[in-house]
Protein backbone atom coordinates (compact mmCIF):
# COMPACT_ATOMS: atom_id res chain seq x y z
CA UNK A 1 0.00 0.00 0.00
CA UNK A 2 1.14 3.53 -0.80
CA UNK A 3 -0.23 6.65 0.84
CA UNK A 4 0.13 10.30 -0.11
CA UNK A 5 -0.88 12.73 2.63
CA UNK A 6 -1.19 16.42 1.83
CA UNK A 7 -1.26 19.34 4.23
CA UNK A 8 -0.94 23.11 4.21
CA UNK A 9 -4.06 24.26 2.43
CA UNK A 10 -6.31 26.97 3.75
CA UNK A 11 -7.74 30.43 3.24
CA UNK A 12 -5.42 33.23 2.20
CA UNK A 13 -5.89 36.76 0.92
CA UNK A 14 -4.91 37.70 -2.65
CA UNK A 15 -1.18 38.31 -2.80
CA UNK A 16 -0.55 35.96 0.10
CA UNK A 17 1.45 32.76 0.32
CA UNK A 18 0.87 29.14 1.25
CA UNK A 19 3.13 26.12 1.40
CA UNK A 20 1.68 22.71 0.60
CA UNK A 21 3.36 19.49 1.70
CA UNK A 22 2.85 15.91 0.58
CA UNK A 23 4.43 12.90 2.26
CA UNK A 24 4.63 9.57 0.47
CA UNK A 25 4.77 6.44 2.60
CA UNK A 26 4.21 2.71 2.41
CA UNK A 27 5.54 0.07 0.04
CA UNK A 28 7.86 2.34 -1.97
CA UNK A 29 10.87 0.95 -3.79
CA UNK A 30 11.78 4.20 -5.51
CA UNK A 31 10.04 7.40 -6.60
CA UNK A 32 10.15 8.47 -10.24
CA UNK A 33 8.35 11.79 -9.91
CA UNK A 34 6.06 13.76 -7.64
CA UNK A 35 3.87 16.67 -8.47
CA UNK A 36 0.87 18.83 -7.82
CA UNK A 37 -2.37 19.11 -9.75
CA UNK A 38 -5.43 21.20 -9.01
CA UNK A 39 -9.13 21.11 -9.74
CA UNK A 40 -11.42 24.09 -9.47
CA UNK A 41 -15.22 23.69 -9.29
CA UNK A 42 -16.63 22.82 -12.70
CA UNK A 43 -13.20 22.45 -14.27
CA UNK A 44 -10.94 19.56 -15.17
CA UNK A 45 -7.97 18.64 -13.06
CA UNK A 46 -4.85 20.38 -14.36
CA UNK A 47 -1.12 20.11 -13.82
CA UNK A 48 0.48 22.73 -11.58
CA UNK A 49 4.07 21.50 -11.20
CA UNK A 50 6.04 18.29 -11.33
CA UNK A 51 9.45 17.23 -10.13
CA UNK A 52 11.11 14.27 -11.83
CA UNK A 53 13.98 12.99 -9.72
CA UNK A 54 17.30 13.28 -11.47
CA UNK A 55 15.72 15.24 -14.32
CA UNK A 56 14.14 18.46 -13.20
CA UNK A 57 10.96 20.43 -12.74
CA UNK A 58 8.05 21.42 -14.93
CA UNK A 59 5.50 24.15 -14.31
CA UNK A 60 2.19 25.14 -15.85
CA UNK A 61 2.23 28.44 -17.68
CA UNK A 62 -0.21 30.03 -15.25
CA UNK A 63 2.34 29.59 -12.44
CA UNK A 64 4.42 32.40 -14.02
CA UNK A 65 7.24 32.12 -11.50
CA UNK A 66 4.93 32.38 -8.48
CA UNK A 67 5.15 28.73 -7.36
CA UNK A 68 8.15 26.57 -6.54
CA UNK A 69 8.16 22.78 -6.24
CA UNK A 70 10.85 21.14 -4.13
CA UNK A 71 11.64 17.97 -2.21
CA UNK A 72 13.42 17.07 1.01
CA UNK A 73 16.67 15.12 1.44
CA UNK A 74 14.80 11.86 1.93
CA UNK A 75 12.96 12.61 -1.34
CA UNK A 76 9.68 11.24 -0.04
CA UNK A 77 8.17 14.65 0.63
CA UNK A 78 7.28 17.23 -1.99
CA UNK A 79 6.47 20.85 -1.29
CA UNK A 80 4.71 23.53 -3.28
CA UNK A 81 5.54 27.06 -2.21
CA UNK A 82 2.86 29.34 -3.60
CA UNK A 83 3.41 33.10 -3.58
CA UNK A 84 1.44 36.01 -5.00
CA UNK A 85 -1.73 33.94 -4.89
CA UNK A 86 -4.69 35.03 -6.98
CA UNK A 87 -8.41 34.27 -6.57
CA UNK A 88 -8.19 32.09 -9.69
CA UNK A 89 -5.75 29.83 -7.83
CA UNK A 90 -8.66 28.68 -5.68
CA UNK A 91 -8.98 24.92 -6.10
CA UNK A 92 -8.45 21.56 -4.49
CA UNK A 93 -4.77 20.74 -4.84
CA UNK A 94 -3.82 17.09 -5.28
CA UNK A 95 -0.46 15.46 -4.76
CA UNK A 96 0.59 12.93 -7.38
CA UNK A 97 3.40 10.40 -7.40
CA UNK A 98 4.76 7.96 -9.96
CA UNK A 99 6.74 5.35 -8.17
CA UNK A 100 8.03 1.81 -8.14
CA UNK A 101 6.71 -0.64 -5.58
CA UNK A 102 9.30 -3.15 -6.80
CA UNK A 103 12.23 -2.99 -9.30
CA UNK A 104 9.88 -3.50 -12.26
CA UNK A 105 6.34 -2.43 -11.48
CA UNK A 106 5.42 1.27 -11.24
CA UNK A 107 2.12 3.03 -10.82
CA UNK A 108 0.53 6.43 -10.23
CA UNK A 109 -0.92 7.44 -6.89
CA UNK A 110 -3.00 10.41 -5.71
CA UNK A 111 -3.51 12.12 -2.40
CA UNK A 112 -6.91 13.03 -1.02
CA UNK A 113 -6.54 16.71 -1.88
CA UNK A 114 -6.24 19.90 0.13
CA UNK A 115 -8.40 22.97 -0.37
CA UNK A 116 -6.77 26.29 -1.22
CA UNK A 117 -9.05 29.32 -1.17
CA UNK A 118 -7.79 32.75 -2.18
CA UNK A 119 -10.26 35.43 -1.17
CA UNK A 120 -10.43 38.76 0.57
Amino acid sequence: QVQLVESGGGLVQPGGSLRLSCVASGNIFSIIAMGWYRQAPGKQRELVATLTYGVGTNYAEFVQGRFTISTDNAMNTVYLQMNALKPEDTAVYYCNARLHTDPIKWDTYWGQGTQVTVSS
